[in-house]
C-alpha cells in the first residue's frame, strides 16, 4: 500500500503531479500573456510561476498563512518579486487569504492556483478577491474536478479511510489529503453571486489516476480524445472570470473631439 501524500508540495514531486503542473503552466501562460494593467497578484502555490508570461509592471506572489509550513521567504529588494531565487520562486508576501492587505479596487489581475480548495473559507476568499479587483479586472482559477477519474478515486479513498479499510491496504488517497474539492458548477454559482462573468472555462488532464510515469505516458491519447468525447470530466478545471460593476462605463481618450450640435439656419420671410 502506498501511504497517502498529505502535502500538496510533496504530491507535485510525483509523476501525476508533474503532469498536472505542466498542463496548468501552459494554461496560465496563455491566459495572462495578453492581460494588461499595473498590478497582478498570485495567491498561493509558489511551485508554479503563473505570472511569468504576464507583462504588468508590479507582480506579487503571496502565500496564505496556513500554507507557510514549507515556504521560504525571499530576501526582498527592488527586483521583480516573482523573479526566481536560486531556481525557486520567492515569496514576497505572507497574508491572510480572507483579508488581503490591498486597498479596494487596486489589483488588475488575481490568480488562484488551487487556492480556494485549500482554504478554510473559500467563499470568503473569493469575496476578498472581488473587493481588491478593479472593475473589469480578471481572476484566474484552477482546481481539481470532483467529477473526474481522479476525483472518483480520491472519494473512494476517503470513504475507505472512514470505514477503516485502509489498515488492510485496500485504499490510499491519490491526491493530497488536505483540502476539499469545489466543483466547477458550484464555483460558477459563487462567481455569479459576486457579479463575475465567466469569460472562459476549460478542462484538462484526462489520463486515469495512475501513479507511474510509464502508465501516464501510455495514456497520452486520452488527452487528445478527452476534450471531444468527455470534455467536462478532466481532472482539473481552469476558469477565467471578469469583474462586472453596474453603472461603470469605460471612458474614451480625452483628446477625442466632441461633436457639437449646430442648428440649421432658419430663413426669415420678408413681405417686401
Amino acid at each position: 500500500m502506498n501511504p497517502p501524500i498529505i502535502s500538496l508540495t510533496d504530491w507535485f514531486q510525483t509523476a501525476p503531479g508533474g503532469y498536472l503542473l505542466a498542463w496548468e503552466k501552459a494554461q496560465f501562460d496563455l491566459a495572462v500573456a495578453n492581460l494588461f494593467g499595473y498590478n497582478a497578484l498570485q495567491l498561493g502555490l509558489s511551485e508554479l510561476h503563473t505570472l511569468e508570461a504576464n507583462r504588468m509592471p508590479h507582480r506579487w506572489l503571496a502565500l496564505p498563512e496556513e500554507f507557510m509550513g514549507e515556504a521560504v521567504l525571499g530576501s526582498g529588494g527592488e527586483d521583480d518579486p516573482l523573479a526566481p531565487l536560486n531556481g525557486s520562486p520567492r515569496v514576497a508576501l505572507v497574508t491572510n487569504a480572507a483579508a488581503l492587505p490591498f486597498p479596494e479596487a487596486s489589483i488588475d489581475l488575481v490568480v488562484l492556483p488551487h487556492t480556494l480548495e485549500l482554504s478554510a473559507d473559500p467563499h470568503h476568499v473569493l469575496r476578498e478577491v472581488e473587493r481588491v479587483l478593479v472593475p473589469e479586472g480578471r481572476v484566474v482559477i484552477s482546481g481539481f474536478n470532483p467529477n473526474s477519474l481522479w476525483g472518483l478515486r480520491q472519494s473512494r479513498g476517503r470513504l475507505a479511510d472512514r470505514m477503516g479499510l485502509s489498515a488492510f491496504g485496500v485504499s490510499s488517497l491519490y491526491l493530497p489529503e488536505a483540502g476539499e474539492f469545489i466543483g466547477p458548477g458550484r464555483l460558477r454559482d459563487w462567481l455569479q453571486l459576486l457579479s463575475f462573468e465567466v469569460e472562459s472555462e476549460r478542462f484538462g488532464c484526462y489520463r486515469p489516476a495512475v501513479r507511474s510515469d510509464k502508465w501516464l505516458q501510455r495514456m497520452t491519447w486520452m488527452d487528445r480524445a478527452g476534450p471531444r468525447w468527455w470534455p467536462i470530466f478532466g481532472a482539473v478545471y481552469f476558469v477565467v472570470a471578469v469583474k462586472r460593476v453596474r453603472g461603470v462605463r469605460l471612458l474614451g481618450p480625452a483628446w477625442r473631439p466632441r461633436r457639437t450640435v449646430v442648428s440649421a439656419p432658419v430663413s426669415v420671410a420678408n413681405r417686401h
